[in-house]
């Protein structure tokens, strides 16, 4: 997501940082493409004339015009404007502080809600806390199917009562969370193809009744400005607590997530990145908005490789590193560690400049499951000795995974290069490094 608008804000700050000096009529002139970009993006109309209009007011502004380096003042106030307009601070979805706190998610059919709920269940278990699925989908054909794969796939219990109103389930939902101590319940509730009455009154009857938590309004924003007058309507009739932003790993535009905020009042809590259980993040405003600036996303990118890398197993390497003993099984490892961080696009993201370095570049990650088929299809001796892969070892592996011949040799190759380009890089990352101090703790 955002992949256009970030080549667009690049190209109009390139402009601005080489202009030899700033006048009022290049500045007005670049916020003009900036409004173009925004609006291109989806951005609400509204949003973008009242954003542009706040920026110039401090643009135009002598300490700006006579400072050193204006072009990255003027970067820094968009930056700045747009954090504002993400909703400047980040909001936690509310504590599982009692046995059970709810959470109720609402949105329109095929926006995500079963998915989030598992998402939810799974990041509550990482907590140590007892989690309650409640299948309150009475309409869509194999909702409460689905829900119960999804629960059924991270060993979290779902509730639901077959010939029942969605309101008599939840409230026996909750009667039976507080019965067997659940510290978390979480209601996927019925989605409509659009906003009538109909779910309008029946969301609110299960909120009157269950009074959940967080009143969270799930929106797919890959739907763009739908999204944002969808969010506005059912604020209206719910008062909704917090959006959870889905599919932020798809092409859309990015429109949504910068206007929802600006629209509604409601904060965006949680935005889900990827199609696993795992790919869920709590929304951050102020590195939403460097990621959309081309800035990237470190602190992001830290946090979660220290939840997904293993600290041990990234000693043992650092180790193998040292000794040039890097084999095939290594690095099948890291392919699997790398995978658990979720989708590829979505951490290049997170890489400062990775956007403008790698455009154009498409991130084939079938061919990751085809090198992984390649060396799942090895005998332990060739994995750990590559250099006793012969012809007819070749044929056998190639066969077994699928592939041709060709495509082994190039396996070999590319892996013989990135071993001699990690023991050149080994010999100087740990020249200075005290024995035993690790490159991957630091």
């Amino acid at each position: 997501m955002f992949g256009e608008l970030i080549d667009k804000f690049d190209g109009i700050f390139k402009k601005l940082r080489g202009a030899g000096k700033l006048t009022e009529k290049n500045i007005k002139d670049s916020l003009r493409e900036v409004r173009r970009a925004l609006l291109e993006a989806d951005v609400n109309y509204k949003v973008t004339k009242e954003f542009i209009k706040n920026v110039e007011q401090l643009a135009v502004g002598e300490k700006v015009l006579k400072s050193i380096e204006p072009g990255q003042q003027i970067i820094k106030i968009v930056h700045d404007e747009l954090i504002k307009l993400l909703g400047e601070k980040t909001e936690p979805l509310a504590p599982i502080d009692k046995s059970p706190t709810i959470y109720m998610l609402n949105g329109l059919q095929g926006s995500g809600k079963t998915t989030l709920s598992g998402k939810l269940a799974l990041e509550a278990k990482r907590k140590n806390k007892k989690a309650l699925l409640v299948a309150a989908d009475i309409y869509r054909p194999a909702a409460v199917k689905q829900l119960q794969v999804v629960g059924k796939s991270i060993d979290v219990e779902v509730f639901s009562l077959e010939g029942e109103k969605p309101q008599k389930i939840c409230t026996e939902a909750k009667k039976y969370a507080e019965k067997n101590f659940f510290d978390l319940m979480i209601i996927d509730t019925a989605g409509r193809l659009h906003i009538d009455d109909e779910l309008m009154n029946e969301l609110e009857e299960i909120k009157a009744k269950v009074n959940p938590d967080e009143l969270l309004l799930v929106a797919d924003a890959m739907t763009g400005q739908d999204a944002v007058n969808v969010s506005e309507q059912f604020h209206k009739r719910l008062g909704i607590s917090g959006v959870v932003l889905t599919k932020l790993d798809g092409d859309a535009r990015g429109g949504a997530a910068i206007s929802i905020r600006a629209v509604t009042g409601c904060p965006i809590k949680m935005v889900s990145t990827g199609e696993k259980l795992s790919d869920l993040e709590v929304f951050h405003p102020d590195r939403m908005a460097s990621r959309i600036l081309g800035m990237g996303d470190i602190v992001s990118l830290v946090e979660k490789t220290g939840q997904t890398i293993d600290m041990e197993q990234a000693a043992k390497l650092e180790e193998k590193l040292r000794k040039n003993a890097f084999t095939l099984e290594d690095f099948y490892d890291q392919m699997q560690q790398l995978k658990k961080m979720g989708p590829l696009e979505s951490i290049m993201g997170m890489i400062p400049g990775a956007n403008k370095a790698l455009k154009g570049v498409q991130i084939d990650e079938s061919g990751i499951v085809r090198v992984e088929a390649m060396i799942q299809s090895m005998t332990p001796k060739e994995r750990q000795n590559p250099e006793i892969i012969d012809g007819s070892r070749k044929r056998r592996i190639a066969d077994g995974s699928g592939n041709s011949v060709q495509h082994i040799n190039q396996l070999l190759k590319q892996f013989s290069a990135m071993r001699k380009m990690m023991k050149n890089m080994s010999k100087m990352k740990f020249k200075n490094l005290p024995k035993g101090a690790s490159p991957f703790q630091m």
